[in-house]
């Protein structure tokens, strides 16, 4: 497979700024480095985006997501391997993914789950997270990303 075109980002590279302050900020601790990437890789597999489930299952694995729960991602809710913590994460990311698939995308019941388990802080990181997946996944589905063929 090959791309379309260079990522968008390269033919503007002002943007690139932007976007990496909002990944510095979003990684600074405030949610654990294992749940950002259970969240990304779970969007980006509802998204098809085989770029970035490549490397985030590697991002996973380099925070400590061991193989047996990278594996159960896509099946989750059945999986015993997650956290109540995780499962309210991966529920928030499959919502704001699947904006389009039910009147109310982000129900309360979702939501309550989430605020049960993190601060408004780390709820506001979370949000930027998963929907700065959704955007590479937008970016990347589009062009046509190769696996391995880096940015």
């Amino acid at each position: 497979m090959t791309a379309r075109m260079k990522n968008p980002v390269a033919f503007i590279p002002d943007a690139l700024p932007g976007i990496n302050t909002i990944v510095k900020a979003t990684r600074k601790g405030v949610v654990a480095p294992a749940i950002l990437e259970l969240v990304h890789l779970r969007a980006s597999q509802i998204n098809g985006c085989s770029f970035c489930v490549d490397t985030g299952t590697k991002s996973a694995s380099q925070a400590g997501v061991t193989a047996e729960r990278l594996f159960a991602v896509a099946a989750w809710r059945d999986a015993p391997y997650f956290s109540d913590e995780e499962r309210a994460a991966l529920a928030l990311a499959e919502s704001v993914t699947r904006l389009s698939d039910r009147s109310d995308p982000v129900p309360d019941e979702v939501w309550n789950e989430a605020a049960d388990h993190f601060d408004e802080n780390q709820l506001a990181t979370l949000i930027l997270w998963i929907s700065l997946t959704n955007f590479y996944n937008r970016l990347n589905v589009t062009v046509k990303q190769p696996v391995g063929g880096g940015w």
